[in-house]
């Protein structure tokens, strides 16, 4: 690929069509993902349950390991790989509809908990747990009006189990559950038939203490406190339901069905929408700023070492001036001298590659509307078969770098090629999961999906790495520009600031500026569990990435080597691969300011999941860096004549 970093017209269309991407997906365009289904009055309408999930702990539970009403025989929704992995459990529920037809005050069922159930209900509640529920693949969600008439409503992924609170004139704290919910299904209807389509599922929840009269008839059984005939409603949970050991709870519910003017295909605007969408514009324009300001150095780099060392190259001046002015040229004997664990190199390079194909076409399909939000753990299925196919060009990459090593083990690389990364990914996943299990939870992944995993990995990704390392090795090596002096030659002393480590440090701080905005909606969503489908802001984001990590690399490499330090292969790479730790110090920052997480095991499942997006975040930038200074470096000693 060629890097955009010193040619203004690539760079300025790259923008300019991630831009016309931000600007379209800013409201998220996607295509629909699933086939409409179509209802005319009175149909069935079957609510599914899903897991049980809370932003205190991030440990999903399933529906039915709290003493909810359950139906005589639990039906699991088949799933993809993405949705197990996230930890998505889907079953049947009681809640079933007809198209159409509002309904009040319908029991569900009575339960009276025992003391283990007491308690994990209470649990639960202190650890604020929401119920997710399914209607037609639409989310349940809960509106929430904003203190501002003209916001937009803001809606609540999820209703939560219940609520803490007190008595009046009490100060004991008391858990409640929400055992009544007012259901509003939305549909659109269309103009020349009776066929409608579902919008919308929303809900309000209520606590209330359900009583009635006589002996218990079952889901027939009059109750005084919900009676539509006399027009007793549930409006209100001013006399709540405690849970209680041994304490009956009665659930309830009402349905209703309001027309809406929401296309079908248009139904997940109003989950979608982006409320603060001037942030990103700042965020995008305030990294556009980092990325035309090292354009600019960039530029003044190329015309000096491009235009005035070259073109005067063979012009007699003073010898002091033609130090000064060609001291990245003295080192032209040693600059593509191997460096120290080469092999290691080319296999993250390797890896980088994959990583980098991966990203890229996924977000082409995001842009293109082809992951729809409706297609639940699509986007992780995705990634996920993208990146075992990328192994191709991972092999390829490596082999061809570690020929023009002139390294001959590349069976060795490229089994390292193939199983490094994803073994240390793979083995901290596993311990995070092994947590998991032994919380109980419904997010632990199954062996049979383990296995799934594994079978992807050396069934297909290890084969593809094998046989793009098999292309790239027959392939003719790289030649350098220039030769390599047999005797390495003396670096001098460097002065502090471009001291390996300081440079690299300082390196890695604008790749993390440009990015660290969007970053932050990013783990709001996946920790705080919020719709995010923006992804023309993030391939603009991508794009301004790969061009502040080739570009700062890029200038970096270029003030090293003038200072006759030749030692330039891993240090370019390691450059821009520092934005992954201030990616982690950043995670750390949020982890104590956003989260509310206070078990220690979730601290653990946080820490270790950003533990593994920092190392792919490495991977990738440090690929970028690297494959940048390769590119510059070559670029300018072949436009020279040596001696």
């Amino acid at each position: 690929m060629a890097t955009p970093t010193t040619r203004p017209a690539l760079a300025l269309l790259l923008v300019a069509a991630a831009v016309l991407a931000g600007a379209g997906a800013a409201r998220g365009f996607y295509l629909p993902g699933v086939a409409p289904a179509d209802f005319r009055k009175k149909d069935p309408l079957a609510v599914k349950v899903n897991q049980l999930s809370s932003i205190k702990t991030q440990l999903p539970y399933s529906y039915y390991s709290l003493p909810f009403c359950r139906p005589g025989t639990i039906v699991d929704s088949a799933e993809n790989l993405g949705e197990v992995l996230r930890g998505d459990r889907i079953e049947n529920s009681l809640y079933v509809f007809e198209m159409m037809e509002p309904k009040l005050c319908q029991i569900v069922c009575k339960i009276a908990p025992n003391q283990d159930e007491a308690r994990d209900l209470k649990e639960k509640i202190d650890d604020e747990y929401r119920i997710n529920m399914i209607l037609d693949n639409l989310p349940l969600v809960v509106p929430i009006k904003r203190l501002d008439q003209e916001a937009p409503t803001v809606y609540q992924q999820g209703v939560h189990v219940g609520v803490k609170g007190q008595y009046a004139g009490s100060k004991e704290e008391k858990h409640f559950i929400h055992n009544h919910f007012t259901f509003l299904v939305k549909y659109h209807k269309d103009a020349n038939t009776d066929i409608a389509r579902i919008v919308a599922f929303e809900v309000k929840p209520y606590s209330i203490k359900h009583e009635y009269d006589g002996d218990w008839k079952g889901n027939g059984t009059p109750l005084k406190t919900c009676d539509p005939h006399s027009r007793h409603l549930v409006v209100d949970s001013d006399s709540p339901q405690e849970v209680e050991a041994s304490k009956e709870i009665i659930f309830t519910y009402d349905v209703n069905f309001e027309e809406s003017p929401i296309k079908w295909a248009s139904r997940w605007d109003t989950y979608l929408l982006m409320a603060d969408d001037q942030i990103h514009w700042f965020s995008i324009v305030n990294s556009l700023m980092i990325v035309l300001f090292l354009s600019g150095m960039v530029a003044m780099i190329m015309l000096r070492t491009l235009y005035r060392d070259i073109s005067k190259y063979n012009q007699l001046e003073d010898q002091e001036d033609a130090q000064e002015e060609t001291g990245w040229k003295l080192v032209h004997g040693d600059v593509f001298r191997p460096p120290v664990n080469a092999d290691l190199l080319c296999v993250y390079v390797g890896t980088g590659v994959q990583f980098f194909g991966m990203l890229l076409v996924t977000l082409l399909f995001a842009i293109l509307g082809l992951l729809s939000p409706s297609n639940r753990g699509g986007l992780m299925t995705a990634m996920l078969l993208l990146w075992v196919f990328m192994g191709l060009f991972a092999g390829y990459s490596s082999t061809r770098l570690y020929k023009m090593f002139k390294g001959s083990e590349w069976k060795n690389v490229t089994i390292k090629t193939a199983l490094m990364f994803p073994g240390i990914v793979f083995a901290i996943f596993f311990v995070l999961n092994a947590l998991i299990w032994g919380e109980k939870s419904s997010g632990a992944v199954p062996f049979t999906t383990m296995f799934a995993l594994v079978l992807l990995w050396f069934g297909i990704s290890v084969p593809l790495v094998f046989v793009g390392s098999y292309v790239g090795f027959k392939k003719p090596a790289m030649e350098d520009p220039v030769r390599t002096n047999k005797i390495p030659r003396a670096i001098p002393e460097q002065p502090w600031y471009m001291n390996p480590v300081v440079s690299v440090l300082i390196g890695g701080i604008l790749p993390f500026g440009a990015v660290f905005i969007e970053l932050f909606f990013i783990l709001t969503s996946i920790w705080l569990h919020q719709f995010y489908y923006i992804f023309g802001f993030l391939f603009l984001v991508f794009v301004i990435l790969i061009l502040t990590c080739a570009e700062i690399t890029i200038v970096l490499c270029y003030f090293q080597l003038c200072g006759e330090d030749y030692q330039w292969w891993w240090r370019s790479y390691l450059t821009a691969g520092s934005s992954a730790l201030y990616l982690f110090l950043y995670a750390t920052f949020y982890f104590f300011t956003k989260l509310e997480i206070t078990k220690t095991v979730s601290g653990v499942l946080y820490f270790g999941y950003m533990l593994i997006a920092s190392y792919a975040f490495f991977v990738l930038t440090g690929t970028i860096g690297f494959y940048a200074c390769f590119w510059f470096t070559r670029l300018i000693y072949s436009s020279v004549k040596i001696d």
